[in-house]
């Protein structure tokens, strides 16, 4: 019989001495809340108000309050990620801050990408776009994506003139708006034909 992965961090979150007094089911949530902490810190760069909305949610029908509850979080996200959510945090940010100053050219080439995925098919809209572009050089230069998008913002209208929101936005109108649009009307004929099919009582 094969035996069951298990991910040595997650058993070493188990076994420290806050998860090792918490039930199943307290873990589990604990867990991955503390994994989506983790990601709303890669994303904006702070956790404060991510974490006390699920230290709420966490605490609730509890037997420990809310400040206890953000003990817990803070405990299970270090025993995973093997540092704190502030130095997380501090450790994104001050990769930003050091290369701010050399960053520009490949932040307009993130920015640029922008317009390619737009462009060409299967086609997207800016927001989801600016977002992948973001992520991806966030993820390359071990920043926050907030971060990247604002170095991305300002590398192009540097280079380029227009701001990346309206470039992005006309190319969303030109080439992704047509799209849109006409997957709606054939999903509103289809939805008309089915209804058309079903036999009238």
């Amino acid at each position: 019989m094969t035996q069951q992965y298990i991910d040595p961090r997650r058993q070493v979150a188990r076994d420290s001495f806050t998860g090792s007094r918490m039930t199943d089911s307290q873990f589990d949530e604990a867990w991955h809340i503390a994994g989506i902490i983790n990601r709303e810190i890669h994303r904006s760069g702070s956790f404060i108000t991510t974490l006390g909305k699920y230290a709420t949610a966490f605490e609730t029908d509890r037997k420990f309050n809310k400040d206890r509850a953000e003990v817990i979080l803070r405990d299970i996200y270090s025993a995973r990620y093997g540092e704190s959510m502030n130095k997380t945090r501090e450790g994104l940010l001050n990769k930003e801050a050091a290369i701010r100053d050399t960053i520009q050219p490949q932040a307009l080439h993130h920015a640029r990408s922008i317009g390619d995925m737009i462009a060409s098919g299967p086609t997207m809209p800016f927001y989801q776009t600016a977002d992948i572009a973001g992520t991806t050089m966030a993820r390359a230069h071990s920043i926050t994506e907030s971060g990247a998008k604002k170095m991305m913002a300002e590398a192009f209208e540097r280079a380029d003139g227009p701001s990346l929101r309206e470039y992005g936005k006309e190319l969303e109108e030109k080439h992704h708006t047509p799209v849109r649009e006409a997957a709606r009307a054939a999903r509103k004929r289809e939805q008309a034909q089915m209804q058309r099919s079903v036999p009238q009582r």
